[in-house]
């Protein structure tokens, strides 16, 4: 029987760049075509990565700013983060900066899980922030970075398999760091 683990994931970037739509495709299989501000939504999936079931909890919030105070909901009991922009807005990417940096302290500024995201790549002739400038900043992290489209479905599945991925990877370098050593 394959073990099931539990993820908490929380979803954030600034208003309007996605966070839903990428989590309704991924849970439910469709795109949302109208624009109702979130509150905060809760999704719920379970993922298989080989052997392993992993019970993913899905957190959508509502839109951030540079300004925004994150609650300890967010940052307490998580396991790992999507941080979401839109390829077709600066400003967007510039909040992501501001948001990650608010994680990095909540965090006790330990290693935190997270898969950038480049949401709306289907809208690149709108374009304002390069592919090369979301790798840049993700690789800064060490986090990992995707470009995708909620819309056209593309890579939704992904962004939330590499999540866990990212996660596991986390876990496991505390693990080896945590070991003691007598001499």
């Amino acid at each position: 029987m394959p073990l099931v683990r539990y993820r908490k994931v929380v979803i954030l970037g600034y208003r309007s760049v996605g966070k839903t739509s990428l989590a309704h495709q991924f849970v439910e299989g469709e795109f949302l075509e109208g624009y109702d501000p979130t509150v905060e939504n809760t999704y719920s999936k379970i993922l298989t990565l080989g052997k392993d079931e992993f019970h993913l909890h899905l957190v959508d919030t509502a839109g951030q700013d540079e300004y925004s105070i994150l609650p300890y909901s967010l940052i307490i009991g998580v396991h790992g983060y999507v941080l979401v922009y839109s390829v077709t807005s600066l400003h967007s990417f510039q909040v992501i900066e501001s948001l990650y940096q608010k994680l990095h302290e909540g965090h006790g500024k330990t290693r935190v899980p997270v898969v950038l995201v480049g949401n709306k790549a289907d809208l690149s002739p709108n374009r304002e922030v390069k592919a090369v400038d979301g790798k840049k900043l993700a690789e800064s992290w060490g986090a990992t970075f995707m470009e995708s489209s909620a819309r056209e479905n593309q890579l939704t599945q992904g962004i939330f398999t590499k999540v866990i991925q990212e996660i596991a990877r986390v876990e496991n370098s505390y693990g080896q760091e945590r070991r003691c050593r007598l001499m």
